[in-house]
């Protein structure tokens, strides 16, 4: 194998001793080597313990020619990168003289260099572009999702787990039970848990984790909705990350907090602004509205998603930035000094963590490299003003369907740069078929309006 994917192991000797160690004392004996498509949908090859040697030096291939959006058959070959800071034994599988584990991995080429159709890599490419100019770049997503009750076979039903709302206590809340277990598994992955709660709709969930550096933080969304599926699964549920899986109630949101530091320092924090915001992140809020629509179809990338960006559910549809209007698509949290950052609202749980975040930041970046201004943040409530009010502050929309963000999302050089030409010519063709594969279908709605009308 080449030094660069060597060097991109950052395979420290003190760390893996450690790995050892805890697989000698846990009795692991199958580790799991997970990576994500295009999609960000997790994929797991099984080796054994006696493996690890190898598997850490590089050496585990598979056919990328068999991965959505990967390679094609005549270049098929590419290998797993373990991020040893990913190694996590899975609480679930512990018994008694028996266990399991996992790596998070990246993708190389046979030759060594990173592969471009990985995403983790592309997310890697936006954090050496804001060190470039002296950033870190911190991520808090808060994920939501839905219980429903599994048949029989462990299939999804349409029937939700509860019918509590937000921050209901049990009884009511049916759910607590199952978000006590997933928080020790994720605490025992090495998570730090800060709030568990029943959200707005029923059915509907969140547990929220702290934040992370912006790879760090894809990585643990990328776990979260594994552990959570996997330990609903246990309990007969289904749990499901769909943006809107329900007509008449909130959908789920992921909402990414952003923020930049440089010199150990919040760099989009000011004590002496009004708002505390520095002029990096009146530059970055900037950035975002100047290309949130080119970048829609990637942290909403679901002809549903579209089904959650309406009005009157509490998902902004509306391009506009305000300290506390919670109706706004970018919101300041209150909390300033180190804990200053931008909150963009708009993305859902079901886009691909480290594209959505490589986005984020690079279009913020831009905004901070080419001196963006902000535009006038809006107090109002957006949701309840008329449409020529709207016209008046300058107020857009976000894309009103995958189809509309698609047509976006190709004209934006941004996201191209970003994403890169392998990436970003795969999941154009792949969200343009799915857009057709669903304007083709016979739906339900129009059976039931249209099938004895006419």
């Amino acid at each position: 194998m080449g030094q660069t994917m060597l060097s991109e192991m950052k395979n420290d000797t003190a760390v893996l001793e450690q790995i050892k160690e805890t697989i000698k004392n846990k009795c692991v004996e199958l580790i799991h080597l997970q990576f994500v498509d295009i999609e960000g949908i997790l994929k797991n090859i099984t080796v054994t313990v006696e493996q690890l040697d190898d598997v850490v030096e590089g050496k585990q291939m598979f056919d990328g020619s068999s991965i959505k959006g990967f390679s094609p058959i005549n270049k098929s070959d590419l290998y797993l990168l373990p991020d040893l800071n990913t190694f996590a034994v899975l609480p679930w599988t512990v018994e008694e003289g028996y266990a399991e584990a996992r790596f998070l991995c990246s993708v190389a080429n046979p030759d060594g260099t990173l592969f471009e159709g990985d995403t983790r890599n592309v997310l890697k490419k936006t954090v050496d572009r804001a060190a470039e100019h002296g950033y870190t770049i911190s991520v808090g997503p808060e994920l939501e999702f839905f219980l429903f009750k599994a048949d029989e076979n462990g299939n999804p039903t349409m029937e939700l787990g509860d019918n509590a709302g937000y921050f209901a206590p049990s009884p009511k809340d049916l759910g607590e039970r199952v978000r006590l277990e997933i928080y020790r598994a994720l605490k025992a992955m090495g998570f730090t848990i800060e709030a568990s709660h029943h959200e707005v709709a029923e059915g509907q969930h969140e547990l929220s984790f702290k934040y992370a550096d912006a790879l760090g933080a894809a990585d643990k969304a990328t776990t979260y909705k594994w552990v959570v599926k996997t330990i609903a699964s246990q309990y007969g549920l289904h749990a499901t990350f769909m943006p809107k899986p329900v007509f008449g109630i909130n959908g789920s949101g992921m909402h990414v907090n952003m923020s930049f530091f440089k010199d150990g320092e919040n760099a989009f924090f000011d004590p002496t602004d009004e708002l505390q915001l520095s002029e990096a992140a009146y530059q970055f809020i900037g950035g975002l509205i100047e290309n949130v629509k080119g970048f829609a179809a990637v942290t909403n990338p679901l002809v549903n998603s579209y089904k959650r960006l309406v009005p009157g559910y509490e998902a902004p549809c509306y391009i506009a930035w305000s300290a506390s209007n919670r109706s706004a698509l970018i919101r300041i949290p209150a909390k300033k000094g180190m804990a200053t950052r931008v909150e963009l609202r708009c993305p859902d749980p079901s886009s691909n963590p480290y594209l959505t975040f490589a986005v984020i930041a690079s279009a913020g970046l831009e905004g901070i490299e080419k001196g963006l201004k902000a535009p006038a943040s809006i107090d109002e409530d957006i949701f309840h003003m008329s449409e020529e009010r709207r016209a008046e502050l300058g107020i857009e929309n976000l894309p009103g369907s995958l189809e509309a963000a698609v047509n976006e999302l190709k004209d934006s050089e941004l996201a191209r740069n970003t994403l890169g030409d392998h990436v970003f010519g795969e999941y154009v063709d792949m969200k343009k078929a799915e857009w057709d594969s669903y304007r083709t279908a016979v739906h339900t709605w129009e059976l039931v309006n249209y099938q004895n009308k006419f």
